[in-house]
């Protein structure tokens, strides 16, 4: 089914989707340190999870599929209330020494995304295998 695709079109999906995650997620972030970082996320989840592929016997597309969703589910967590967050983080970077206080209702989407999103992914992943 799903996953049964061919590992090329694994490859393909994670070619396009990690641009798009680079970009939307620079986009959310204020600071140059922050675009540098999430900048970062696509070259150290890759490895990870194709190690972690390889410890968990998953086969390269299952490996693919979870990069690409855990991509996709950092996008869908931050970009809806990126500027919220982005207005946040500036301030914190800008006064170090003040504590900012998390936006509650940005806090609440982020945590519920994040378990509905997991649950997505585990539930096509357990579907399909």
């Amino acid at each position: 089914m799903f996953l049964s695709l061919p590992t090329y079109v694994w490859i393909l999906v994670a070619l396009a989707v990690t641009p798009l995650h680079i970009a939307l997620m620079r986009r959310s972030m204020p600071t140059p340190k922050g675009k540098r970082s999430v900048s970062f996320i696509p070259l150290v989840l890759g490895p990870v999870l194709l190690l972690s592929a390889l410890g968990e016997k998953w086969s390269l597309p299952e490996a693919l599929y979870f990069y690409a969703a855990s991509l996709l589910m950092l996008l869908v967590m931050i970009v809806p209330v990126s500027k919220r967050v982005a207005a946040d983080i500036l301030r914190q970077e800008q006064h170090p020494e003040i504590q900012v206080k998390l936006h509650t209702p940005s806090a609440v989407w982020i945590f519920c995304s994040l378990i509905v999103s997991l649950a997505v992914v585990v539930g096509v992943w357990a579907a399909n295998t």
